[in-house]
Formats: structure tokens, sequence, C-alpha cells
């Protein structure tokens, strides 16, 4: 895809926001939504309205980074609250947890443009989306009719990676960052204690300046996964000392480095099959986390 066609696609969505009287963006900060963000304003200006939903799942990093990128953008930024733990289903973490968790979060966005009077609501959701795994998220953003323009023209990740680029957005090469419950194997319930500890983790990785990562809460035992080319990094001494210390003192008791590196939804077994297939490795419930037989130098 060349640059020129990229901009042609950047154009479709400005000028279809523009025939919008007003708009409200699902903004997380990542590179979607901020695209998305920065297409709206340039296209209504003041009639275009980021928002991110608080809850227990969003780290406070992620909130403040959100922050700071409307601020970049120039966007009006509201933030509004409310807990995925109030729902039962989204409790239970079973397949669909990202079903009930998006429902929520954008029945609270609809609220919040009903308030504001409002006419749309928007998202990232991209065209590379639909065609990575098991994404039940997506099924609540057809369900809630929300509107959703980088999909619509046809937008891939990298694609919008280059608009950002082209915008000169500070998160144009910000790695994917799932909320906290993802890092809970399916079947196990999320608390807040579980979501706590992880975002405590995570903040000692990210203080070591990692930058793809994730720690996986296997009721009390973390398994640290970071990206193959940062590996070395957190195999380092001084560094193990730090998590080991760190991490016990966030409320885990054992705490593990694990040498496949950073794998998007290792800890979902639908989403294990479906987008990571060619792995060859069934993930692992919770209850079953050691259950496998390694071979044995005799």
């Amino acid at each position: 895809m060349s640059e020129r066609d990229v901009a042609a696609k950047a154009d479709a969505v400005r000028e279809a926001l523009a025939e919008r009287e007003s708009v409200l963006i699902a903004f997380s900060g990542g590179v979607d939504s901020s695209v998305v963000a920065a297409l709206a304003h340039e296209a209504l200006g003041d009639d275009a309205v980021a928002c991110t939903a608080k809850s227990e799942t969003l780290p406070d990093a992620e909130l403040d980074d959100a922050k700071r990128v409307a601020e970049e953008i120039g966007i009006e930024h509201l933030t509004v609250e409310f807990s995925e733990l109030d729902n039962p289903d989204f409790v239970a973490n079973d397949d669909d947890r990202c079903y009930h968790c998006r429902t929520m979060r954008l029945g609270r966005m609809y609220e919040a443009a009903r308030d504001r009077g409002i006419e749309a609501v928007c998202d990232g959701t991209n065209a590379s989306d639909p065609g990575e795994g098991h994404r039940p998220g997506l099924r609540a953003v057809e369900e809630l009719e929300v509107l959703s323009p980088l999909l619509a023209h046809d937008i891939t990740k990298a694609e919008v990676r280059a608009i950002a680029d082209d915008y000169d957005l500070s998160v144009a090469d910000k790695p994917s960052m799932a909320c906290l419950s993802s890092r809970i194997p399916t079947g196990l319930e999320v608390t807040e204690e579980r979501l706590s500890r992880v975002e405590r983790a995570e903040t000692i990785l990210r203080t070591w300046g990692f930058e793809q990562f994730r720690v996986r809460d296997h009721d009390g035992l973390a398994r640290i996964e970071v990206a193959p080319e940062e590996l070395d990094r957190a195999l380092d001494a001084d560094f193990v000392r730090a998590a080991r210390d760190h991490l016990k003192d966030a409320g885990f008791d054992h705490v593990t480095l694990d040498l496949h590196g950073y794998r998007t939804g290792s800890v979902s077994p639908a989403a294990e099959a479906e987008a990571d297939a060619d792995a060859g490795d069934d993930d692992l419930l919770v209850d079953d986390v050691f259950a496998q037989d390694y071979p044995m130098r005799k």
C-alpha cells in the first residue's frame, strides 16, 4: 500500500466523520483510538470528544497516557467510571469475558454521549482486527452499532501506524496493551486483588524499560512474558532480584520467567488456539498449569 493510498483512506475517514454532527470516541490512548481521535478532531473540531472509561482493569499509567495523548491531539478528553466487577459474567472469566467488558464499557460511552447530546460513538477497531483470532469484544461493537471508521475504510494496523506517523503522534509505535484482566487465566475469577497485584508487578517491568510484556497471574504464581528481543535484559541478575522481590511484595507467592516470551492471549485457550495455532502448545488453565510432562535428562 503506497503512502498516497493510505493518505486517501485517511481523507475518506475525515470526510465521513465530517458528515456527522458530533462524535464521541472510545479512547484508550492506544494508536488506533488516537488516530480516530486525531481524524475526528480535524474533521469536527470541538464537536469531537475523546472519552476514556476508568475501571479496575485499566492501569493508572494507561489512563495518564490517554490524558497526555488527548492533550497532544488537542481534543477534549472526558473520563467516566464503571466497574466490570459488578458483572458476574465478567468476573467468571469465561471465553466471552471481553464481550461482557466491551458491552459495559461501550454502554458507558453511550451514556456519556447522551449526556453531552453527542450523535454517535466511534471506536478504534481496524481492518486487521477481525482476522486476529478469538475477538468476542467485536461482537459487542456490532451489537451496539458502534461506528468503526478505520474498519469501514479498510485501514489495517500497519496503515494506522503510518497515519499516526503522519500526525506525528507519540503513540505511533506503541505496543498493544490489553486490559489487566487479560493476564488472568480463563476460568479463574477476576478479582480486584488479582488485578492490583498484576498492575503493581507490571509497573516494575515498565520501570526497567521493557516495552512489550505481560505478567500473567496463575493464582499467586507470576509468569513474566517479555518480547524475545528483550529476553536478555530479563535474564540480567539485577533485574531477576528486583522482579523477585517486588513481585513478592506485590502479593505473588512465586515468580517465573516464561522462556517462550510474550504471546498474545497466552492464558486464553480459545484465543491461543486461533491466534497462535502454529505454536504447537496447548494453553493451560490455572488448575493444571504444572501438568505438562517435560523431558528429563537421564
